[in-house]
């Protein structure tokens, strides 16, 4: 790819939105101390308008003025290549796509935007992380991000619904698999079946609980999609589609998403734009969910059962660019004894590191680290001894950080905290 292909490719891609963020920026550095990366690292680079500013030093060169004097337009007239590579360091190592500099920005100008776009062009040239390119293609090619075997993951879940039946003394709980016109498709993250199962167990506990009409797929059930990071539409496009049909085979009411903020925000906001059509079904997120059983008196909590001090990290996805802020607390004043939060937090949190596919692209990892000492300090400030979350991404860039900073804290999802507080009512004799 030419510099010249990326900016005809970039211009294919123009809409309103993508153009005045790329015009409107007026350089007045608010948005530098919105963003994590540079808080950590308070050097140039790290500005989110100058790392919009790698992108339209290229889109420059569409104007013809910027054509004819490009040392007076800072119009670039670099190596191609070199060029490009550089791009793809600031995109791909430089930005989770957390978009906290859009709510600080006075022009409204949405860097996520820009990285995301820029992002799928590059790839389409083989720009692109090879950790991020290869969690894509394995998602594609296998149905889900780690390559788990319908075998194995039938397997782990035949064993968790074991371990539920276990710990509800109800040898007729199930994890209900396949099952048409069920009301709820709860989706699933591939690191739950392949690393942290009891996880599953956690939600099934709550289901079960909840007396709820539930089921997984074993077809199609990866609640996760990369290509929201890598920036490649079609890909995207392909993966809301293998969720989406497999929701309109089984006949369900309701896809539930797993804790997964890019994942929810993939499917539930993104996903129909992809595909171009409505969903036959409702989609939420299984924080969602869990909040309307506790508020309807569907299940029954005990927060003694939480005793210790618990913070909650919003994950980018579900709160920023979710909307999902009050459900999470609304289910921690009721399942803990003492909730405390950070500063700031909803909306305005700042993002862990995790997100943007960081986790991935292992060539940028000393960076993310650097970059989580924002949330490091938030953390250390509460005193708390547990962090919430509702997210895998955030879940694994929380416990490197707490390794890395000394924090001395534990990591959980909340549906574990919520299924360790759970009031089970005795089985119903048959």
């Amino acid at each position: 790819m030419t510099a010249n292909e990326f900016i005809a490719q970039l211009s294919q891609k123009l809409n309103r939105s993508l153009l005045s963020s790329l015009e409107a920026c007026v350089r007045c550095g608010v948005c530098a101390e919105s963003c994590h990366y540079f808080r950590a690292m308070p050097e140039p680079q790290y500005i989110p308008a100058q790392r919009a500013e790698a992108v339209r030093r290229l889109w420059r060169r569409h104007s013809l003025l910027p054509r004819l004097f490009p040392r007076w337009f800072g119009a670039s007239l670099g190596d191609d290549d070199q060029e490009l590579k550089k791009l793809q360091d600031v995109v791909f190592g430089t930005c989770t796509m957390c978009r906290r500099c859009v709510l600080n920005c006075p022009m409204g100008v949405d860097t996520g935007l820009i990285v995301r776009t820029a992002r799928g062009i590059l790839a389409s040239a083989g720009y692109i992380p090879e950790g991020l390119k290869a969690t894509v293609d394995i998602h594609l090619a296998t149905g889900n991000n780690m390559g788990v075997s319908k075998e194995d993951l039938v397997e782990t879940l035949e064993w968790m619904e074991e371990q539920l039946q276990g710990e509800t003394g109800d040898p007729e709980a199930k994890i209900p698999l396949d099952k048409p016109g069920a009301r709820y498709l709860y989706t699933l993250n591939p690191r739950e079946p392949k690393y942290f199962p009891l996880t599953i167990l956690a939600a099934a506990k709550i289901f079960y609980a909840a007396g709820a009409d539930w089921t997984i797929s074993t077809q199609a059930w990866d609640v996760t999609n990369y290509a929201l990071f890598s920036g490649e539409d079609a890909a995207a496009r392909q993966i809301v589609n293998m969720l989406a049909q497999e929701a309109k085979r089984l006949g369900v009411k309701e896809v539930i998403m797993a804790e997964c903020g890019h994942g929810y925000r993939a499917f539930r906001w993104e996903g129909e734009n992809w595909i171009g059509e409505a969903y036959p079904f409702k989609v939420r997120g299984f924080v969602e969910l869990m909040a309307e059983f506790l508020e309807k008196g569907t299940i029954k909590v005990n927060p003694e059962a939480n005793p210790q001090p618990v913070t909650y990290h919003d994950p980018c996805n579900q709160a920023r660019n979710g909307g999902i802020v009050e459900e999470p607390r609304y289910i921690l004043a009721r399942v803990v004894k003492d909730f405390r939060e950070m500063e700031p937090h909803g909306e305005n949190n700042f993002c862990c590191g995790g997100g943007g596919g960081m986790l991935s692209m292992t060539e940028y990892s000393k960076n993310r680290i650097a970059a989580g000492e924002t949330k490091a300090r938030q953390i250390a400030a509460t005193g708390a001894k547990i962090v919430a979350t509702s997210c895998h991404n955030c879940l694994d860039q929380l416990a490197e950080i707490n390794r890395h900073y000394k924090l001395g804290v534990k990591i959980h999802n909340l549906c574990e905290l919520v299924a360790e507080a759970l009031v089970l009512e005795p089985p119903k004799s048959s």
